[in-house]
């Protein structure tokens, strides 16, 4: 595990990002697994090594894409989430059980490519208005200083000294002629407004009431199931019916400084520029994430068409060998865009995908089932583990969990037993094992606090003991529990 706190992914620079380094960092949330953490690493670390390269062989290199084989919590779509989040790519998860053969009612494979899309131009415009958030910070405040005191001739907003701050400041109907101003009055107005400023940045001015127009995006639940190219017109409705209207609100200080700031940074924002990067990073960044991809893989039904499966496989060729799907921002091609999927296998197996999906999957890794001793490791080792969760999420309550070895090594023994004694699930056990054994400190705490009673709580394995044993005892029982 990486011994220092890494730089965040938007600060870290692709060359240091060695698949070594890549393996490290993703140790740092996942254990174990080693070979699929090699196997993304290097196919990451190709995807740099392939913009070094001249440019007449660049579009000639493919990703090498990866097919995960293993069972259910076992890390197999984390891998892949941490993946996209270390190099902050357009990361995308689908289920393949939930798309159809073309022509059928349901969703259409080429709908993966267009989710992409819509989430590398989310990514790349949350970029962007993190960029000009100080600037549009300032205009927001010039807006609202506005409303506190008009500048002379301006007709808006109205002052606000020496009224209640819980009462709104309303606008008169007709605002009186100002004065000719002289370089005294303009003075005078500016350093009040200097001084009203710095009041409004100490957060002085939080409460005041304001009366703010904005715009509110009306979003109606338009959805479209139909054949290829009917989808794209539903988004193309929803943006219609969805135009955003202007309104007045009476809002805090505080709060209508966020929503100018929105306001201001989509105005400083290029549109332009970030659709035609958004795009360039689906194409050359993008991970698609196809789970379940067991489920869709077996024999021709006898029966009829079986428009879920050998249909979708079909389908899914062209997406992976590399096409051109049109999306509202445009043609997005699929050439370099790195597919994993993943499943447990468990009915069907990897050679029971049509030969040609096969071969787009040039890369394949097992992953390894979890025992009790991969359980306590998960359960301490992480930044994110469970216990710790568990410690900040009562910690708000005032309760404060103290986690002994021998407890965790105890919940570790019963998560691995329960997955024995019914169906194997891996680390997702560990959620249903520990929301019941602090399922009655979890009803209790906020009582215990106000009644004055424990603020620290000791996790004993006598403690695991007493609250589990009987229910693993009752098979009958933990198969609704555990």
């Amino acid at each position: 595990m990486a011994a220092d706190t890494p730089l965040p992914p938007s600060r870290r620079d692709p060359r240091t990002l060695t698949p070594r380094a890549i393996v490290e960092e993703l140790d740092r949330y996942i254990v174990g697994q080693r070979a699929a953490k090699r196997a993304v690493a290097i196919a990451l670390r190709n995807r740099w090594r392939r913009q070094q390269v001249p440019e007449h062989l660049r579009d000639e290199i493919a990703p090498k894409n990866i097919i995960m084989i293993g069972p259910t919590g076992v890390g197999k779509t984390e891998i892949a989430r941490r993946l996209a989040k270390l190099v902050q790519a357009p990361f995308l998860k689908v289920e393949a059980s939930k798309f159809t053969e073309v022509g059928y009612v349901g969703r259409d494979v080429d709908s993966m490519v267009r989710d992409l899309a819509e989430i590398a131009v989310k990514l790349v415009k949350d970029e962007e208005t993190a960029a000009v958030k100080q600037r549009a910070r300032v205009a927001a405040e010039e807006r609202v200083l506005d409303l506190l005191l008009p500048r002379p001739g301006s007709g808006s907003g109205a002052g606000f000294v020496g009224r209640d701050p819980g009462k709104p400041i309303e606008l008169p109907a007709k605002m009186p002629e100002p004065p000719p101003s002289t370089g005294e009055d303009a003075a005078a107005g500016a350093s009040t407004r200097d001084k009203l400023r710095e009041l409004l940045r100490a957060g002085k001015l939080d409460d005041r009431v304001v009366e703010v127009e904005v715009v509110e995006q009306h979003n109606p639940a338009i959805q479209i199931f139909s054949q290829a190219g009917l989808e794209e017109m539903g988004l193309n409705l929803r943006e219609l019916f969805g135009k955003g209207s202007k309104a007045r609100r009476k809002v805090s200080v505080k709060d209508a400084i966020e929503l100018l700031v929105q306001e201001e940074a989509g105005k400083l924002v290029d549109m332009d520029k970030v659709i035609k990067e958004a795009v360039h990073r689906a194409e050359n960044s993008g991970i698609i994430f196809i789970d379940e991809i067991d489920k869709v893989a077996g024999k021709e039904s006898a029966h009829g068409p079986d428009v879920s499966r050998q249909g979708v496989q079909r389908d899914l060729l062209p997406i992976v060998e590399g096409s051109t799907v049109t999306t509202k921002y445009g043609p997005v091609r699929t050439d370099h865009v790195l597919f994993i999927a993943a499943g447990a296998f468990h009915v069907s197996k990897p050679s029971d995908l049509i030969p040609e999906l096969q071969g787009r999957f040039p890369i394949r890794v097992e992953l390894e089932p979890l025992a009790g001793a991969d359980f306590v490791r998960i359960l301490t080792e992480p930044e994110n583990s469970l216990t710790r969760q568990y410690q900040e999420l009562l910690a708000t309550e005032g309760v404060k969990v103290v986690w002994r070895e021998d407890a965790v090594a105890e919940i570790a023994r019963m998560a691995a037993l329960a997955n024995e004694r019914m169906q194997n699930i891996g680390a997702r056990r560990l959620h249903t094992v520990l929301e019941r054994l602090l399922d009655e400190l979890s009803f209790e705490a906020p009582d215990l606090t106000a009644a004055g009673g424990p603020r620290e709580v000791t996790i004993t394995a006598s403690y695991v003991k007493e609250r589990l044993e009987k229910l693993l005892e009752d098979e009958d029982l933990s198969k609704y529990i555990l």
